[in-house]
Parts: structure tokens; C-alpha cells; sequence
């Protein structure tokens, strides 16, 4: 297997760009690794060495989080990864027709590549989209309710090079431009991406607001917290707000229709609050009053379960006769008792 070129400055200047997000280094492992996946196309021995140069940690300790982690690959991908959910949601709706109608299409196996390169299949444990079972994802983008002929039609396009719309957003981008998202770098500037969509806003850097470092020993002052990157992320919403007008509408009119809590993909009301129903105040005591009272009852013994303080009738009384055969038993039958000399025929 060949190694990849020595790395650019470019990209070693991204790299940097990560490790100074972080209090510690090692923490911008997961980014890291996304990143070095998106300059060789998957994870190599110097990419592994890359990482733990930057981060002060060994290479075992690196490719221990590299193996662990099904989003990173130790083997050179496709342009577009194709996963089929074969957990159980997708199974029973017919994800084991899909796969199989897919790797006799494309002659490859579990995450085995085709000769030209152009897709990496893969079966995924799960892929979180239970209610469009089932679902086959390309570059992580999902395509819901797929049937073994949608999926072979859904392939031919991406053999074609074209880039179908999944179910919701972007078309894929093939995975080294997913790869540099994941990296938290918004989309790399090469041709065939998405432009600004899902660009990365300024991030903050380590030692904003930071936590003091482990060494830093007692006494030590936080750093204060200067929120520079808010400004341009406020750029960004004078930029949306200047696009609605163009569009037509009133951005505070828009504004106000999402509401303060408005998320991308709302799923319940803005104004929804969670409806808390008390329990009546006299529920409690009563439910107490109710073990109180059953623990009374287990603990006082039922009538004739006393053994021999019951009754006659009682379970632990002795029936008539007994105490007398006992005493029977002990006594001399008649004439049993009497002095043996008493019969001495001597």
C-alpha cells in the first residue's frame, strides 16, 4: 500500500488551526485524524505519525482511536461511500435485498472499493433514520425507504458522476470534501463542493475563556473571556437579513415568525413548554396511610398460626387424643408396671 506525498504547508497550517482550539492538544485527536482522512483519503501510517507528533501522544495511542471509530478508514476509499443499514429497523423492511442487489452490481463486498475507484460499499450497523427504513446513506447523506431497484438506480447516477439530492440537504460531495467538514473546516476550497453552505464560522481558540491549564498550579487567574469571533458571526446575520429583503420580505417580520428558540429543523413549537400535571396534595399521605396499614397486617399472625396459644380449632392446637397418647406411651400397660419380682415363678 503507498503512502501519500509529504504533507503541505497548507494543510499543516490547518492542523494547527485545530490543536489551538483546545486547552489541551490531544483533544483535537477526533479533528485531526478527519483532517489527515481528507488529505490522503484515508488513515495512513503518516497520518497516524502526523497526529501524534502534533499532539504529544504515542502512534499506538492514535491508532487506537483510529480502529475504534467506524468513520475513520485504514483502507483507500471511493470517491463516494455508499452505506446500507442492516440493523434490525431497516432488516425487516428489506436492507439485506438492497445490499445484495448492490454488491452484485458493483462485484465488491463489505467495505471493499470498485476498480475504478469510484464507490466504497459498506453495511452500517445503524445510521439513526429508523422511520425512513430503509435507508442507504452516500457520503452520510441520507436516502430513505429504498428498494433494491431504487438503490441500483441511485448507484448508476453516482457511476455517472452525478450527485443525486439524498432526502434532505446538499447533494454529496464525495468523501475527502465530507472528511474536511467533519474536521470542523466548513467545505475545502476546491471545485465540485458546496460552497459556502455549512461554512465554519470563526471558532474560538483555546484560550478564550479557557480553562487554566493542569500545571498551572493554586492562585492561578482565569483567562478573561473576549468573544472576537461574535462579530463575525453577526456580519453573517446582517447578510442573511439584506438576503430576505432582496428576496422580498421583511427580516423582522421573518424573525419573528421563527421565534427566539427556532432551530434549523424545528420539531416542535417555538413557544412549547413542557405541561407538568402536580399530584393532589392528599395522593401521598393516603398512598402512605395504605403501606402503613398493610405492613400492620403483615406483621399481626393470623388465628391459629400461634402454635399452642390457639383454640382447639386452631392449626397449632394438638387434636384430641394426642397429649393422651403421649401419656399412654409413658405409662405401663396394665399390669406392665408391676414389680417384675411380683411374677418371679421363683
Amino acid at each position: 500500500m503507498s503512502e501519500p506525498t509529504a504533507y503541505t504547508e497548507e494543510l499543516m497550517a490547518k492542523a494547527d488551526e485545530l490543536v489551538g482550539r483546545y486547552p489541551h492538544p490531544r483533544s483535537a485527536l477526533l479533528p485531526l485524524l478527519h483532517l489527515v482522512q481528507y488529505a490522503d483519503g484515508y488513515i495512513t501510517d503518516a497520518g497516524v505519525a502526523l497526529c501524534a507528533d502534533r499532539l504529544g501522544l504515542t502512534k499506538a495511542e492514535v491508532a487506537a482511536v483510529a480502529t475504534f471509530y467506524s468513520m475513520y478508514k485504514r483502507e483507500p476509499l471511493g470517491r463516494h461511500l455508499v452505506s446500507v443499514c442492516t440493523n434490525f429497523s431497516c432488516q425487516v423492511r428489506g436492507a439485506g435485498e438492497v445490499y445484495q442487489r448492490l454488491s452484485a452490481k458493483l462485484g465488491v463486498g463489505h467495505n471493499e472499493t470498485t476498480a475504478d475507484g469510484a464507490l466504497t460499499l459498506e453495511h452500517a450497523e445503524c445510521l439513526g433514520n429508523c422511520e425512513g427504513a430503509p435507508v442507504v446513506t452516500v457520503d452520510y447523506l441520507n436516502y430513505e425507504c429504498q428498494t433494491p431497484e431504487s438503490a441500483e438506480a441511485l448507484v448508476d447516477q453516482l457511476l455517472a458522476g452525478e450527485r443525486p439530492a439524498p432526502t434532505r440537504g446538499m447533494p454529496p460531495e464525495g468523501m475527502r470534501a465530507v472528511s474536511h467538514r467533519l474536521a470542523g473546516l466548513g467545505p475545502p476550497d476546491v471545485e465540485g463542493v458546496a460552497g459556502d453552505v455549512g461554512r465554519a464560522c470563526s471558532q474560538a481558540r483555546a484560550d478564550d475563556g479557557a480553562l487554566p491549564p493542569v500545571e498551572s498550579g493554586p492562585g492561578t487567574v482565569w483567562v478573561p473571556v473576549e468573544p472576537t469571533f461574535a462579530v463575525d458571526r453577526e456580519a453573517q446575520r446582517a447578510q442573511a437579513r439584506q438576503a430576505v429583503r432582496e428576496a422580498g420580505a421583511d427580516p423582522d417580520e421573518v424573525e419573528a415568525s421563527a421565534g427566539a428558540s427556532a432551530r434549523e429543523f424545528p420539531t416542535t413549537p417555538p413557544d412549547w413548554e413542557p405541561t407538568v400535571t402536580p399530584r393532589p396534595a392528599g395522593d401521598a399521605s393516603a398512598h402512605r396511610q395504605g403501606d402503613d396499614a398493610e405492613r400492620e397486617g403483615d406483621d399481626a399472625e393470623p388465628d391459629g398460626d400461634a402454635g399452642g396459644d390457639a383454640g382447639p380449632d386452631g392449626d397449632g392446637a394438638d387434636p384430641d387424643g394426642d397429649d393422651a397418647e403421649r401419656e399412654g406411651e409413658g405409662a405401663d400397660p396394665e399390669g406392665g408396671g408391676a414389680d417384675p419380682k411380683e411374677h418371679d415363678d421363683g
